[in-house]
C-alpha cells in the first residue's frame, strides 16, 4: 500500500482510478492533477491562499444564476475560452479566424432582408456593414446565414436591458444570395465593460487590469458544407485593442471603419468571410 506522501502526490492520487474509468475522462484527468499539484508545488502554496482560493470559487459559484455565468467569465479573464477556442479551431491561411461567442448571443433573431436597419433604439452613430461570404477559392458561398448581433450606443446589449431597449435590438440573420453578399446597417459599436461587479471584477482590480472590451460586432456564419464560424470584427483605433479583458482580439479581425459622406449611413465597414468546408 503507498500512502500520500509530496513526492508521490501526483501518483498516488491518479493510481486511484478504476479500470473502467472512460479513457479520455482518465486522460484529462489526470492531466489535471497532474497540473494542479506542480502549480501549488512551484509556487509553494500556503494554507491561508489555498483557503482564499477555495472562497473565491465558492462566491463565483454563488453569484451564477440564469442570466449570469460568472465561471465563463472567469475563464474568458484568465484567457482560457480563447486558448481552448483556439485549439478547436485552427484554420487553413485565408480562412477567417473564430474568437470567443460570448454571452449575449440569442437564438433565432429576426430573418431580415439585405439592407435592413437592425439599430431599432436610435441611438448610436448609423454604419453599413456589407461584404462576401466566400470560400477558400474564393468562390461565393450561397445560403450562409450570417447572425448579427453588437450592443447599443450605451455599451449595453438587448438582453441587459430588458423593457429599455426593444426586443431585438441590433439582431438581426441575413441569408446571402448567389453572390455571396451581404448587408446590413446598424451602428458603429462601443467599447464596454464585462460585469466586474463579482469575484471576477475583484480579481481583475487586485490585478491592476481593466474589465473593457474593445468595441465589436459580433458574427455567427453558417453554411451547408461549411464550418461553422464564430467571430467579432473590431473597431479599428479603439483604445482597448491590445488589451481586450478576454484576450478576443485578432489582427486580421480588426476591420475598416470608413467615414461617408452624403450617404445613408455615416460610417461603413466591409468585411469579408471566408468559410473552411466540413
Amino acid at each position: 500500500m503507498s500512502y500520500f506522501t509530496e513526492e508521490n502526490a501526483t501518483a498516488t492520487v491518479n493510481g486511484r482510478m478504476g479500470p473502467d474509468t472512460d479513457p479520455r475522462l482518465a486522460e484529462v484527468m489526470a492531466c489535471l492533477v497532474k497540473h494542479l499539484h506542480a502549480f501549488a508545488k512551484e509556487c509553494q502554496l500556503t494554507q491561508a491562499e489555498w483557503e482564499y482560493g477555495i472562497g473565491f470559487l465558492t462566491r463565483t459559484g454563488q453569484i451564477c444564476s440564469g442570466e449570469r455565468q460568472e465561471f465563463i467569465l472567469l475563464s474568458d479573464t484568465l484567457g482560457m475560452s480563447m486558448l481552448v477556442d483556439a485549439i478547436n479551431n485552427r484554420r487553413p491561411k485565408g480562412a477567417t479566424e473564430n474568437t470567443v461567442f460570448g454571452p449575449f448571443h440569442v437564438d433565432d433573431a429576426p430573418i431580415r432582408a439585405m439592407g435592413d436597419n437592425i439599430s431599432l433604439d436610435g441611438k448610436g452613430e448609423s454604419c453599413l456593414f456589407e461584404g462576401r461570404v466566400l470560400d477558400l477559392d474564393g468562390n461565393p458561398v450561397a445560403g450562409a446565414t450570417v447572425d448579427v448581433w453588437s450592443d447599443n450606443a450605451d455599451g449595453f446589449y438587448d438582453v441587459q436591458q430588458p423593457g429599455i431597449q426593444p426586443k431585438w435590438n441590433n439582431r438581426g440573420r441575413f441569408i446571402t444570395g448567389p453572390d455571396g453578399r451581404y448587408s446590413f446597417r446598424g451602428i458603429r459599436p462601443v467599447s464596454y465593460p464585462i460585469p466586474d461587479d463579482g469575484p471576477v471584477g475583484q480579481m481583475l482590480g487586485h490585478l491592476g487590469r481593466h474589465p473593457y472590451r474593445p468595441a465589436h460586432m459580433h458574427y455567427l456564419v453558417t453554411a451547408p458544407g461549411m464550418q461553422k464560424l464564430v467571430t467579432h470584427t473590431f473597431v479599428g483605433g479603439d483604445e482597448y485593442l491590445t488589451s481586450d479583458a478576454v484576450f478576443g482580439v485578432k489582427d486580421t479581425l480588426v476591420a475598416p471603419y470608413e467615414r461617408v459622406e452624403g450617404g445613408e449611413t455615416i460610417w461603413r465597414s466591409p468585411f469579408d468571410f471566408v468559410l473552411v468546408p466540413a
